[in-house]
């Protein structure tokens, strides 16, 4: 009887701890998570079957006209082609730091090791692929005329030559790149292509001050969303332990979610001096159990925090006792969920007005936790009875705005519609819930992250001292 054993190739561990062995590299520990994340996403790779590339036709990249009297008048509307990404697509990585961080070093153990499933790549300065993306364009438009959306075809075109595309240096310093680099990096998701890339930049430095940068906004969350985005520079605490590369919030629940809730529990908990264990907290005579426990860190699934009747006195409890909360495995909550999105609502109140951290893994993008795309389009296509709002309304939750952006332009919307939406139940639901994404979005931040954790670039065990007075008075007025 044969069995079939699946092998698994060298991956990007095996080759830096081979440089390691050799005394190539020395043995680093923000580096090795470093490396772990390319290893993840090696790991999904392996896994992982291209679609096959379909080219959109030529004529349906031209505009039709929108009528008989629009057409006489030469007046024609864009098609629109869907450019929908495949859930199964993994997730890619944008890495960034200054220069000597390291990025040619680990995009090579990258690129080398990748799967032998993965039968194209292609990799590239991203100077370099501009230039002869410009080309292309510019070479159809001469081909089939200047109202030609060129894009679509040339992604596709691109796409066949390599399911695994990795940039040296994202950058975007020109008007020109920034206008079509959003619908561009789309379209070669839509057919599978999975993203790697460094850059000298966060996503949200790029292009700062640029011509009509308000234009590239979307360009930046598309990749803040759909890549994972790593800081190769190696900031630690007083303790001299480095801080995980990685934002705090991680999508999808793929195979690099478990890392990531990890890295975050042993960072922000005490596992030398307090080892994980379980904990037990009273509230009004009933007990709240916390299934891992270290330091001031507490560990939770979604089921065990939000799938019991829990509420806000018990998360109140939670919030003295603790400073940091990793919560693994949040689903996507539709209407159908509701009563489970209020009680998450009021958990991300308590962690916001405590200011503690919050570390997450999700099913879904952050602003689709709440509702998905379909069910926000089918309560937008029957508007028979609309909310009615106050006049001043928009003036008075201005401060949701920007987050929401990210949500609408993702669902093609706008703030009135959204919140005209027979979705929610009410005007304070409506609220809440944009609240709840403009605190996730703060709580996301650098500096909320570093703050009080006694960052050596932020003044070390001092202000980590100092920070906890803060709390300390927090907890008193809270009881």
């Amino acid at each position: 009887m044969n069995l079939l054993v699946k092998t698994h190739s060298k991956g990007p561990l095996d080759s830096y701890q081979e440089r390691v062995s050799s005394g190539l590299l020395k043995d680093d520990e923000h580096q090795r998570e470093l490396v772990q994340n390319l290893q993840d996403l090696h790991d999904m790779l392996e896994e992982y079957t291209p679609p096959k590339i379909v080219h959109p036709s030529i004529e349906s990249l031209k505009p039709q006209s929108t009528s008989f009297f629009g057409s006489l008048f030469h007046r024609k509307a864009p098609r629109k082609l869907s450019t929908q990404m495949s859930p199964n697509l993994p997730k890619g990585l944008y890495m960034y730091g200054d220069v000597g961080s390291g990025k040619t070093m680990l995009m090579d153990m990258f690129y080398d090791t990748l799967p032998v499933n993965i039968t194209s790549k292609t990799r590239i300065h991203f100077l370099h692929f501009m230039q002869d993306v410009h080309k292309r364009l510019h070479d159809m438009k001469q081909k089939h005329g200047t109202d030609l959306d060129a894009i679509l075809y040339v992604a596709a075109d691109i796409a066949e030559k390599g399911s695994v595309l990795c940039f040296d240096e994202f950058q975007c310093t020109d008007v020109a790149d920034a206008m079509i680099l959003r619908r561009l990096l789309e379209a070669l998701m839509s057919h599978g292509v999975v993203l790697v890339t460094t850059s000298n930049r966060h996503p949200d430095d790029l292009y700062k001050n640029g011509i009509q940068r308000s234009s590239f906004i979307p360009c930046i969350n598309l990749l803040k969303t759909r890549l994972r985005v790593l800081n190769l520079d190696s900031t630690t605490d007083y303790r001299k332990i480095p801080r995980p590369p990685s934002g705090v919030f991680h999508h999808p629940l793929d195979k690099a979610a478990k890392s990531h809730a990890e890295k975050w529990f042993r960072f922000l908990g005490d596992p030398e001096n307090d080892p994980p264990h379980q904990a037990v907290h009273s509230v009004w005579g009933r007990e709240i159990e916390v299934p891992k426990a270290s330091g001031k860190a507490a560990w939770f699934t979604f089921e065990e925090l939000i799938g019991r009747a829990t509420g806000a006195a018990d998360y109140l409890e939670l919030m003295r006792s603790y400073d940091a909360f990793i919560v693994t495995g949040v689903p996507g909550m539709s209407y159908r969920e509701r009563d489970w999105a209020r009680r998450f609502i009021t958990f991300i109140d308590a962690v916001y007005e405590s200011r503690a951290k919050l570390v997450l893994t999700s099913a879904v993008p952050l602003y689709q936790l709440f509702m998905s795309p379909s069910e926000v389009s089918t309560a937008l296509s029957n508007p028979d009875d609309p909310v009615a709002l106050p006049a001043d309304h928009d003036h008075e939750h201005s401060d949701v705005d920007d987050v929401m952006r990210l949500m609408m332009d993702d669902l093609g919307l706008n703030m009135k519609m959204l919140k005209s939406s027979n979705i929610f139940s009410g005007d304070e639901e409506r609220f809440a819930f944009s609240r709840a994404l403009s605190r996730l979005s703060e709580m996301s931040s650098r500096e909320w992250v570093e703050r009080g954790l006694g960052m050596e670039h932020l003044g070390g065990k001092g202000e980590k001292e100092g920070w906890e007075r803060v709390r300390s008075r927090w907890r008193e007025d809270s009881l």
